[in-house]
């Protein structure tokens, strides 16, 4: 037989289950993320395309990427891509061969979104390098990191051009 006592506390708890904003063993939207979730070295795969004015494609570009980003905001990163094909031409480490010199700033936001500007040299003979802005998704705890680029100005100019590139990076795991 069931006694009072025991129906009091079923009612509560069933009135407390259904009180909204009460949640149990469920995670939020947001997952609480800030500069320091992307913290160490990235490598990334990049593709896409820098378009005319019509949105055409007009140059390919592929490339591989490791940035390392800081926790605080500041990122460094070197690179190797080829447009159509072609290595593009940049300061490069003469061991390696990659483009070095390449730095930038980032914000990560509470719900794991962010943004960066990346600042390319400036190249010989040249008054400005080019400058990438991009938006960007943490995932897996800020393992991975999916970006779209919004902006790309080319070196010498002030303005932009249509593209549509994007890429994808995971952390890099210590060997030891």
């Amino acid at each position: 037989m069931i006694n009072r006592l025991h129906l009091m506390r079923i009612a509560v708890a069933a009135g407390v289950l259904l009180i909204p904003g009460v949640t149990f063993g469920q995670s939020s939207d947001h997952d609480g993320c800030s500069n320091e979730t992307l913290r160490g070295d990235y490598g990334f795969r990049i593709s896409g395309n820098i378009l005319n004015s019509a949105g055409t494609p007009v140059v390919n570009r592929e490339g591989v990427a490791m940035t390392h980003f800081d926790g605080r905001g500041g990122l460094t990163q070197v690179d190797f891509v080829i447009a159509n094909g072609i290595p593009q031409k940049a300061p490069a480490d003469p061991v390696t061969g990659f483009h070095i010199d390449e730095w930038g700033t980032y914000t990560v936001n509470s719900d794991c979104t962010g943004s960066a500007v990346i600042h390319f040299p400036v190249p010989p003979n040249g008054s400005s390098g080019a400058e990438l802005e991009l938006m960007f998704v943490l995932s897996q705890g800020g393992r991975t990191i999916h970006t779209i680029v919004t902006k790309l100005t080319p070196p010498n100019t002030t303005t932009a051009v249509p593209v549509s590139i994007h890429s994808d990076a995971e952390k890099l795991q210590s060997l030891r």
